[in-house]
């Protein structure tokens, strides 16, 4: 998503009264258009004609509160503050789906007159943050909860929008403020004979919330990954049956097949929901010794690609027997794990072991073997993510500023100046506070909210 506007001034955008579609965009038989502000109930009245007791919901016509022509025919809901979602007063008109309506609401909504706009993208959920109603973690998760399109981004979303993270980071900080006071206190005390062992305690309590960041950033890359999607590369020779299979897998016609070696010659990509996750297969050219300099690009693109492929997708053709050597070598100096397929398979002939391994049979014309296919896939994918525990860092944002706050504990535990290693671990705290937006974050704001779809 494109880097959206700047959100409005906190310090004045929070006295204003906002609205905005709540639910999905495009006809619907029910749409949400949701305002909050000190103007919410004012505007309930201007179009309801009454304000409802909180949480109960009331069948009303809405009108123009100028002209008075009837709107439609809705269902007003109030939620008082601080007890809605962005802890300001809320009300909403749940209408029908119609474009023509959701917009006759907005126009009436306008004609409330001043301090009535429009808002911004994430404002509810910005709103929210700075009333105390969830933190920068939490608002993210709601973000993807949103934008969710398989089973795992779906409880990996739902846990962070319930504060998973939230509440790890709130438990390092407070182990990390009992190992500060504990290392004030072996500065203050150090002449009384119990510095020494306040000290020693102060670096077992770091030691193990940095053993714990540990475990965090190595799930991190998965928890990302399941976020944006894994990475799948069909690599192979010119015409072993790579494009048949992403076909085949994808269960459409997204790569051109022909009989002609060399037909792909650029990246084709296709994403999809494979047993809950999210995968991007790619088809690519051919490896081998390009005969022009356009196929010479497409090689050269194959394998950057494959390059930065979470799992390699090896075809072979089964037809050919022995395996295409250029192929078993770009496996071989590979780091990223991979299965391997022998194409063809109605046609009763299998390649042989490749690096040791039988590869599985398929036929992308009947369909044998596919199933299969994907059960190892998605092993591959669960593989990657085995062993791994702790708190769920799924942006780079999470991971870099763990990683940062781990990286100041280790300078404390490694340094002999008592006062630098308290102030190292006053560098943590500060860390984790601006990971969960509970210290001076202002800059970081806009990246966060602005993300959001207009709604939220």
């Amino acid at each position: 998503m494109g880097r959206r506007a700047a959100l409005p001034d906190a310090g004045t955008a929070l006295g204003e009264t906002i609205f905005a579609l709540a639910s999905g965009a495009g006809a619907a038989g029910v749409a949400v258009i949701r305002v909050s502000g000190p103007g919410a109930s004012r505007a309930m009245e201007a179009l309801a004609g009454l304000v409802p007791e909180p949480r109960r919901a009331v069948l009303r016509t809405l009108r123009h509160p100028k002209s008075g022509e009837a709107i439609d025919r809705a269902v007003v809901l109030r939620f008082a503050a601080p007890a809605s979602f962005t802890g300001e007063e809320v009300a909403e008109f749940h209408v029908h789906g119609g474009r023509a309506v959701i917009e006759a609401v907005a126009g009436a909504l306008l004609a409330c007159g001043p301090g009535l706009r429009p808002a911004e993208p994430g404002e509810f959920s910005r709103r929210a943050f700075f009333n105390g109603k969830l933190d920068l973690t939490e608002a993210e998760g709601i973000a993807d909860l949103v934008a969710a399109e398989t089973e795992a981004q779906r409880r990996q979303a739902l846990a962070q929008s319930g504060g998973a993270l939230a509440r790890q980071a709130a438990g390092w900080s407070a182990r990390l403020a009992r190992s500060l006071a504990l290392a004030e206190a072996a500065i203050d005390f150090s002449d009384d004979g119990v510095g020494e062992e306040a000290e020693r305690e102060a670096l077992t309590d770091a030691e193990g919330v940095a053993a714990e960041m540990e475990a965090a950033l190595a799930g991190g890359a998965f928890a990302e990954r399941v976020r944006e999607g894994f990475r799948i590369a069909i690599i192979g020779a010119p015409n072993a049956g790579k494009s048949s299979l992403l076909n085949r897998l994808a269960g459409r016609e997204a790569a051109i097949v022909s009989s002609r070696a060399g037909t792909t010659r650029d990246v084709i990509e296709v994403r999809m929901d494979l047993g809950g996750y999210a995968v991007t297969l790619a088809d690519m050219a051919g490896l081998r010794d390009a005969e022009d300099e356009v196929e010479a690009e497409g090689v050269r693109r194959a394998l950057a690609w494959a390059g930065e492929a979470d799992v390699l997708l090896a075809v072979f053709d089964g037809t050919a027997r022995e395996p295409d050597q250029a192929t078993v070598g770009a496996l071989a100096a590979s780091r990223a794990p991979w299965l391997a397929v022998s194409s063809r398979a109605d046609l009763a002939q299998v390649v042989t072991a490749v690096l040791g391994r039988a590869p599985l049979p398929v036929s992308s014309r009947t369909g044998d073997g596919i199933g299969a296919l994907g059960e190892a896939l998605l092993a591959e994918i669960a593989r990657l993510g085995q062993g791994l525990s702790g708190a769920t860092l799924t942006r780079a944002r999470h991971v870099a500023a763990v990683g940062e706050a781990r990286a100041a504990i280790l300078r404390a535990m490694a340094g002999h100046v008592p006062e630098l290693r308290a102030e190292e671990l006053r560098v943590a705290m500060h860390v984790l506070g601006r990971l969960t937006g509970r210290v001076d974050v202002e800059e970081l704001l806009d990246i966060v909210f602005g993300s959001f779809c207009i709604g939220k």
